[in-house]
């Protein structure tokens, strides 16, 4: 009776990790139990996944998981996607490419884990690569919809009672890599000129 208490207990608590897995991402200070129960059953969670084409990403030392599509072998039947590729306006790849940056150049102050923006702070590194506009408040409303959409997406997490602070997720480093970050200046200088060109910021 105790054995099938015990299996009951785990397969639920696999089914609880899968879940929240198959939501988004799984962190270790948002969700410690189902982190836990994670560093339990990470065999079982990669066989399971494996069924749907999919592969368990976990990183240990910033306490983060999550699903990637995994590429079909040599001779494997593809199978269809579950994690949908998103298609990024150029908005909201600018200020990934900010945020990328910023937690990069905070890392390297050492310090506090943590990276902790205000709107303000945002919006400050966004106008530095978008042109002057007479009308600022539309620019700043723009900038707010990026915002919201970089939260959505994950990279962006508003502090709990502090409407205009914000943690940058450090998941950010997994989807925008290094060798990506060292050609960083060129593409951002790339952006500018492209604004630029258009005279607009609904470029």
């Amino acid at each position: 009776m105790d054995r099938e208490l015990e299996s009951a207990g785990r397969q639920a608590s696999l089914a609880a990790v899968l879940i929240a897995l198959f939501k988004g991402v799984l962190y270790d200070d948002q969700s410690p139990e189902q982190w836990h129960a994670l560093q339990q059953l990470q065999p079982r969670v990669r066989d399971q996944v494996s069924l749907f084409g999919l592969e368990l990403v976990v990183d240990e030392a910033e306490g983060y998981a999550y699903l990637r599509q995994r590429p079909a072998a040599e001779g494997e039947q593809e199978l269809p996607r579950l994690v949908q590729r998103r298609q990024l306006g150029f908005g909201v790849s600018l200020l990934l490419a900010l945020l990328r940056k910023k937690l990069a150049e905070h890392d390297a102050g050492g310090g506090d884990p943590r990276l902790i923006l205000s709107r303000d702070e945002i919006v400050d590194l966004m106008q530095l690569f978008l042109p002057d506009s007479t009308n600022e408040a539309k620019l700043v409303d723009r900038i707010d919809a990026h915002i919201n959409r970089v939260i959505e997406l994950g990279f962006l997490r508003r502090l709990r009672g502090q409407d205009d602070r914000f943690e940058v997720r450090r998941i950010l480093k997994a989807f925008v890599d290094a060798q990506w970050l060292s050609q960083l200046e060129q593409k951002l200088a790339e952006y500018r000129a492209h604004i630029e060109g258009t005279g607009s910021t609904d470029a």
